[in-house]
């Protein structure tokens, strides 16, 4: 990555914008709108299947953080025939990324993963593809069929890295380490594939030193985009347990989004910020409750950025 000494004057913009948004890039890329269709395969995950852990990571719902795509009740096509048509009431000329989201996407034979990312490619207007996987799901003989799909169409890997500390690894059951995911990173980047890397702030025991220390480490990794995840408590998941015991705080609005414009400060002005908070189900969240709030968030995000005259990469200085 390229040494930028940090700009501290005039800010960039992207678009209307303050920070590197997924939208502007796709924009840029593809000339129109173009969306993720959130997809459902029937995959599993080995952190609860017990291959390698079980129980999953103790903030993962029952859907495999995939609660709001498609049914695995419902054929791909189906899913993708679905989500497509709702989103295109709100954009009639976009294009799509076939979204691979729920449980691990890559934890199959590489015969059974080519049959599925193979349909959804072949859909009208679908561009690409965006995989969610884990680093410890990426066998060679995956990494060689992902880079000749790389060659073929616009590919996207997402991994969640979650924390660069392995205290904090242990007590979510992440079952995977930091030097894992870095070396799949390499592994993929290898082969010219985009990387995009998921954190979460307000993992119980992080302060905000910790969670600021995640964000430089992954502003130095070959990574080409992030995404930014609020952590939500949800029903039915390990982490309520934790939470009864203690052990996790929620964090208030201001403080997320003041997080968060540190965050994009420490970022390189080329990484693509695919999403900067998350969402939660309704009726499965326990908290913070302001989170549904969506949109009036990523305002306050917009606004903490103009009254800082602040942008992406303001602090950042490649190493």
């Amino acid at each position: 990555m390229a040494t930028i000494e940090p700009n501290t004057h005039t800010p960039l913009l992207w678009a209307d914008k303050r920070f590197h948004t997924w939208n502007y890039e796709m924009r840029e890329t593809f000339g129109t709108k173009t969306f993720k269709v959130m997809l459902d395969a029937g995959f599993t995950c080995p952190n609860r299947d017990g291959s390698i852990a079980a129980g999953g990571c103790t903030f993962c719902s029952t859907r495999g953080s995939g609660d709001f795509a498609g049914s695995r009740r419902s054929d791909l096509v189906s899913q993708f025939n679905e989500i497509r048509d709702r989103q295109h009431l709100k954009w009639p000329e976009a294009k799509y990324i076939g979204y691979f989201q729920a449980y691990t996407n890559t934890y199959a034979p590489v015969e059974t993963l080519r049959e599925y990312y193979e349909v959804i490619v072949e859909q009208p207007g679908v561009v690409g593809l965006s995989i969610a996987t884990r680093p410890d799901c990426l066998p060679d003989d995956v990494v060689d069929y992902l880079a000749e799909l790389n060659e073929r169409t616009y590919l996207w890997v997402e991994m969640g890295l979650q924390t660069v500390h392995e205290s904090t690894s242990q007590l979510i059951n992440r079952a995977h380490d930091t030097d894992c995911f870095i070396d799949a990173v390499n592994r993929l980047r290898a082969r010219g594939i985009r990387v995009c890397a998921h954190i979460i702030h307000g993992l119980p025991g992080e302060t905000r030193e910790m969670m600021l220390e995640t964000v430089q480490a992954v502003a130095r990794m070959d990574v080409q985009g992030i995404k930014i995840h609020l952590l939500h408590l949800m029903r039915k998941t390990p982490m309520v347990r934790q939470w009864k015991e203690g052990l996790l705080r929620f964090l208030d609005q201001e403080e997320y989004v003041s997080l968060v414009v540190d965050s994009l400060e420490m970022l390189p002005p080329d990484m693509i910020v695919h999403r900067l908070t998350g969402d939660a189900p309704r009726d499965l969240l326990i908290g913070p409750m302001w989170s549904l709030r969506k949109w009036e968030v990523l305002n306050a995000i917009d606004a903490e950025l103009v009254r800082r005259n602040s942008w992406q990469g303001k602090v950042w200085k490649g190493i």
